[in-house]
């Protein structure tokens, strides 16, 4: 700890002795630039409502550069005014406010200021542990003194990952977002493609907060709680929570203020600590950290040059010009209809990439021929329906009902665990999009996949009638099926990733409710390939066993076309593929 932090860590700390076990009152706040009277007025407010907070915490950029707001600054450095609680800050995030801070090391700034430091860990008596960095990524050598650089990551992070105890810091403050942090939750207000950097992702991936706040992005977003272990193959461990906040004085009154209480880490009972509350969802993390570990490569996916007639509804000029539709090459005289017109490949890069040379790598290849893969010439294209950029939908062969559909990856994949984040993200608006039509014709909707047996993935989305039976129905004919057949399909929390618990090359069986519940099977040896349909046909809640097995209920080409055109019809309205 520098010399001159000392007397603010000792007060601080006695401060901290005295509370024992009771929460702390935390105060966080994003940029202040400058507006310093206005953040210490609305803190007293605060105070006088709800009593004495403890710490004052400011991410992003405490100071600002115009004349009114270093004169008010002035009257804090020279004692004229006092700060109303211990406020704790991080250092320049801009080169034009560098000149407040004497040096890169904490410091007293003034009465009840405090620099923290360029990084490092500020642990009190309490055993509270606030993990900060200041400034930006660095993005040249040497780095900028408001730029923080990846020798600054490592030193903050190894000493506390090399203790065997280490399970995680109750608090980090950065300036910057993580990259990605938005993945798997509520999406926030702000352009994704350009906020936010990799190695804060991968700084708060290590450290484990319970809480992290940054700011410098001018908004608000208060991320879902993440969990920080693999469901089924880890133990469980505290959830995360990122909450980013707006600068001070927003004209579009944006929170900036985040008040909370917190017992620290340390003193709480293991079972407490590891509660997870019920809209935690997968750590938007780990799919990266695991993508540049294992597989940061160029990426190719099948281009988005397929493009079949489709009632002349779908695809190329057959819309007219004033038609919706994405801007793809004619189909000129029309002699190669329900042909792949185009079988290029476009390069997908990976969300999150380390900064070593790509490698472009093929996308897996079928070991014998496939009737899934678009481009493949056993594919029936008049059941397709719809084709994005890396998925399809088509209407399914044998179906249970006229509305039973496959969304169905462009390339050559054998489960969803094998997906990049790019397909994973298309399939899922493709689910969402069905779970809308279905809806809007008062039916549930029911997701199932088998892999197993399988050669190319297949998500089989099933409509069941709104008066026929509920969601919990439903849920438990599942449940009581797989029960007489021996086997235990377990309930999985609802933001759970199936990469977590299904790695690549595992069989398993899945079901996805409407109410976004879902069951998963690791499937042992001899598992009942129809179960899924048998499921859904039973007189529990399709009543048409009948039609259990997909063999017993094929039609002709012709029957096939008109159900593929009347079901693309019925879709239009919530096809997102002609509007992309």
């Amino acid at each position: 700890m520098p010399r001159d932090l000392s007397w603010q860590t000792t007060q601080q700390e006695s401060t901290f002795a005295v509370m024992g076990e009771k929460p702390l009152k935390i105060l966080a706040c994003g940029d202040v630039e400058g507006s310093i009277n206005a953040v210490f007025n609305r803190v007293r407010t605060i105070q006088k409502k709800s009593g004495q907070f403890d710490l004052l915490l400011c991410v992003g950029n405490f100071f600002g550069s115009s004349p009114g707001a270093q004169a008010e600054w002035q009257e804090y450095k020279s004692g004229a005014k006092k700060a109303p609680i211990h406020t704790y800050i991080l250092g320049a995030a801009s080169q034009e406010t560098l000149r407040f801070f004497p040096s890169a090391d904490g410091c007293e700034l003034a009465d009840n200021i405090t620099y923290l430091g360029r990084r490092g860990v500020f642990t009190g008596a309490s055993g509270l542990q606030i993990a900060y960095v200041s400034g930006r990524e660095g993005q040249q050598d040497p780095t900028p003194a408001h730029c923080f650089s990846p020798k600054d990551l490592t030193q903050l992070v190894e000493p506390l990952i090399s203790n065997n105890q280490f399970r995680g810091v109750d608090i980090l403050l950065t300036s910057q977002w993580p990259r990605g942090v938005w993945q798997y939750a509520n999406s926030p207000e702000v352009n994704t493609k350009f906020c936010g950097t990799t190695s804060i992702s991968h700084l708060a991936y290590k450290l484990k907060p319970r809480y992290h706040f940054a700011a410098v992005e001018g908004v608000h977003y208060e991320r879902l709680p993440y969990r920080n272990h693999v469901v089924l193959q880890e133990n469980t461990q505290h959830v995360s929570r990122f909450i980013a906040l707006a600068t001070v004085n927003n004209p579009e009154k944006r929170k900036y203020l985040y008040a909370f209480n917190i017992i620290p880490m340390k003193s709480m009972e293991a079972s407490e600590l590891v509660k997870q509350p019920q809209d935690v969802t997968e750590s938007p993390y780990s799919r990266m950290v695991r993508e540049n570990t294992l597989s940061d490569l160029t990426v190719q996916e099948p281009a988005s040059q397929f493009f079949f007639d489709l009632g002349k509804k779908q695809r190329g000029g057959g819309r007219g010009q004033g038609g919706r539709g994405r801007k793809r090459p004619s189909d000129g005289d029309g002699q190669n209809q329900g042909q792949p017109w185009d079988s290029d490949r476009q390069s997908q890069r990976l969300p999150f990439e380390l900064d070593r040379p790509k490698q472009p790598r093929r996308p897996p290849q079928p070991s014998s021929p496939c009737w899934f893969c678009l481009a493949s010439p056993q594919v029936e294209k008049h059941l397709v329906i719809s084709i994005g950029t890396h998925c399809y939908l088509a209407l399914a062969k044998g179906s249970l009902t006229p509305q039973h559909v496959l969304v169905l990856p462009i390339g050559h994949y054998q489960s969803v665990v094998e997906l990049s984040s790019e397909v994973v993200k298309e399939l899922d608006r493709y689910k969402m999009a069905v779970r809308t039509f279905y809806k809007s014709k008062g039916q549930r909707c029911v997701l199932f996949e088998r892999n197993y047996h399988s050669q190319h993935l297949q998500i089989q989305v099933v409509p069941v009638p709104e008066d026929k039976c509920t969601t919990e129905d439903i849920k438990e004919a599942f449940l009581l099926q797989a029960q007489e057949q021996n086997m235990e399909l377990m309930e999985i929390p609802q933001h759970t990733d199936l990469q977590q618990i299904a790695p690549p090359g595992t069989p398993y069986f899945y079901v996805e409710l409407d109410s976004g519940e879902k069951l998963f099977y690791r499937i042992q040896k001899n598992f009942p390939l129809q179960f899924g349909r048998e499921v859904l046909a039973s007189e529990a809640l399709l009543n048409i066993p009948e039609r259990a097995d997909w063999r017993e209920c094929k039609q002709t080409p012709e029957e096939e076309e008109g159900l593929s055109k009347q079901l693309r019809d019925d879709f239009q309205p919530y096809d997102f593929a002609l509007e992309d």
